[in-house]
């Protein structure tokens, strides 16, 4: 079916456009951009006072399946996906078995195919088992539709293994994506180590846990020309070591989570299992930092590192729950209320570090609104506005610290290969 979305403002960083201007859609491809385009679709949307972007892409993602199906499934991951406005997604490999291998990879991939309503890119692991010991077949991987290695959810510690592993997926013209953490360093930790944790009696998490192995895997990348990006950057120091790598030319991109650049350590307080996540809360001279980063183009993109966790993972003592917090749902309205409505960043720059850069970072062909290419749409609505209530979440997750927050600015249509997904929140088949 053909599908005209009509009168709304188009904004698109891939071809520096910002106009009012109607969008034909044919064959789940986009047709053609311009105005009057009256009489050429079966059906037509009217957008007025409506932003309509390239679609959204969340580049870290724990579905969680196989494995860990009472947390999260891909049919409830990518419902939650299409809920918060993303027309795609990058699953990470954590799960069990992990994606080690071509199996687990074409698994993800159908299992999506057959009950997701969004696009699911996996992420195939660094090394076998996330143990850090042998490399995967990374060539084996990326044939069967992984789009990068990780060992997300495992730093790995062995700087031999880290440097082999550019060389291989240099090869391969694959990124790889690092969860910067020196485990000698964070062992038992729950929080970012300061003056909180001291107060609390929780162990601390040092900034140097993160920084030190951000350090090493830039210098990795620079030795071997290697493809680097660091996952969920958390602190200042590690903003300005990406920032100057920058400047020598290494290939590295960096992302940041809705959380890590509007709550900090103080919440914590409160001994909140939800504020538990990996890298912790930190303070607020980091969350300036990372602020400060997203403006000047150091860090790239903004990344829910959306981690459902069940009750049973989560009510239960701080120093026993689970790392982690969804982002799937959130996120969109969240950056749109405390950055953009603030004027702290605009809303092109916000629609740039969703779209382009991560589609550029993980070679996807998305990103953009361009003639011929796939109609994945996000829909904004940014008078709209709401309470986030957990009860709403098409996640299994519920785990998140903005529960309560008054948003303004919300994704009201999402748009996946020509077919609307998701409608004033509310979810179609595809």
């Amino acid at each position: 079916m053909s599908l005209l979305l009509k009168n709304g403002r188009v904004i698109d960083p891939s071809q520096k456009i910002d106009a009012k201007l109607d969008i034909l859609i044919e064959k789940g491809k986009i047709a053609e951009l311009g105005n009057n385009l009256d009489n050429k679709a079966k059906k037509t949307v009217n957008l007025n006072n409506k932003i309509i972007c390239p679609g959204f892409i969340d580049m870290h993602v724990h579905l969680r399946e196989p494995g860990y199906e009472y947390k999260e499934t891909i049919k409830t991951g990518t419902f939650a996906a299409a809920h918060g406005g993303f027309t795609s997604i990058v699953c990470m490999p954590n799960t069990n078995p992990v994606a080690d291998n071509q199996a687990v990879v074409r698994f993800i991939k159908s299992r999506a195919k057959e009950e997701g309503i969004v696009n699911v890119f996996p992420i195939g692991a660094i090394s076998k088992g996330l143990k850090g010991d042998e490399l995967t077949e990374m060539g084996e991987l990326l044939s069967n539709g992984a789009k990068a290695l990780s060992d997300d959810g495992r730093c790995i510690q062995n700087a031999d293994l880290m440097r082999r592993a550019f060389e291989y997926a240099r090869l391969f013209n694959l990124t790889i994506i690092s969860h910067c953490e020196d485990l000698n360093l964070s062992k038992n930790g729950m929080i970012n180590e300061g003056f909180v944790s001291t107060k609390l009696g929780l162990i601390g998490i040092p900034k140097a846990a993160e920084e030190v192995i951000v350090a090493r895997d830039i210098q990795l990348a620079e030795f071997t020309k290697g493809r680097l990006h660091i996952a969920h950057i958390s602190s200042s120091y590690s903003v300005e070591l990406v920032r100057q790598a920058k400047k020598r030319g290494v290939n590295v991109t960096a992302e940041v989570t809705p959380h890590h650049l509007i709550l900090d350590e103080t919440l914590i307080d409160g001994f909140d299992t939800n504020t538990k996540v990996n890298p912790p809360l930190r303070g607020e001279k980091d969350r300036i930092a990372l602020f400060e980063g997203l403006k000047d183009r150091t860090i790239d993109c903004i990344a829910s590192d959306h981690a459902p966790h069940s009750r049973i993972d989560k009510e239960i003592e701080y120093d026993r729950a689970a790392f982690g917090m969804v982002g799937l749902e959130t996120s969109v309205s969240v950056i749109l209320t405390k950055l953009v409505h603030l004027k702290k960043i605009t809303l092109s720059e916000m629609i740039n570090k969703f779209t382009l850069n991560p589609a550029e970072i993980l070679n996807l062909d998305k990103g953009t609104l361009q003639k011929g290419k796939n109609a994945d749409i996000t829909v904004l609505d940014l008078e709209k506005e709401s309470v986030i209530e957990t009860s709403s979440f098409l996640s299994k997750g519920k785990n998140t610290s903005f529960s309560g927050l008054k948003v303004k600015g919300l994704p009201v249509m999402t748009i996946v290969g020509g077919e609307i997904v998701m409608d004033e929140g509310k979810i179609k088949s595809r």
